[in-house]
């Protein structure tokens, strides 16, 4: 696997590129915005390491005309604190950031979590389970035919219980999906919205489709 590394500070190559090799990735380096684009378009890395602050072209231009070309997996680099930057870069389209000053350990993390969810088989676009039946792609749900009036949460976190049909999930792991990692909500808003599901599912349906397993979470059966 290739990472392109775009940075201008020399420091910071220099620290990760050895790294990076060691691990048994190829590596390759551009040092300004302009150079990276033409190095994704010639060289087809397999991730991006983006470093925000760049000549030329900054880093959330080049992000932003990488999506409109594809989904090439994109971790954006960030200074420590710049929180405005991470907003805008998860909302253009990166998979992931962090910050500098960073350890090594967690740059591989990041790394490998992102390539591992890039090359997961596609997922059909409709989930069903006996009297329940979800689209992707429509964002709808029927429940014996009917079609269901469910919220944007509420679909998302049917639609991450029926992805994992048969897996104990916890409440933090609902939130992550949810959610999303960087928000910060009580635990005890998924019971909620759990509760809310089981209204419009269990009950008119006349089984239990949402079972909570006692100190661990909730399975989609």
């Amino acid at each position: 696997m290739k990472v392109l590394i775009v940075d201008d500070d020399d420091g910071i190559i220099d620290f990760v590129r050895p790294e990076l090799k060691h691990e048994g990735f190829e590596t390759d380096v551009a040092k300004t915005g302009r150079e990276a684009l033409e190095k994704i378009e010639s060289e087809k890395p397999d991730i991006v390491l983006l470093d925000v602050m760049l000549p030329e072209i900054n880093g959330l231009e080049v992000l932003r005309r990488i999506r409109q070309i594809g989904d090439l997996p994109v971790i954006l680099v960030t200074a420590r604190g710049e929180t405005l930057d991470k907003i805008n870069g998860l909302n253009s389209g990166a998979d992931d950031y962090i910050s500098k000053p960073f350890d090594i350990e967690e740059l591989l993390a990041r790394i490998n979590a992102v390539l591992r969810r890039v090359s997961r088989p596609a997922q059909s676009n409709r989930l069903s389970t006996r009297d329940v039946s979800l689209d992707v792609n429509g964002m709808t749900v029927t429940v014996k035919g009917n079609v269901l009036s469910l919220s944007k949460t509420e679909f998302q976190m049917l639609r991450f219980f029926m992805e994992n049909a048969g897996k104990v999930l916890s409440r933090d792991m609902i939130i992550d999906s949810v959610w999303g990692k960087d928000h910060f909500i009580d635990v005890n808003t998924v019971d909620v919205y759990v509760g809310y599901l089981r209204g419009k599912i269990d009950q008119p349906c006349g089984e239990e489709y949402i079972k909570t397993v006692r100190g661990a979470g909730y399975v989609w059966k």
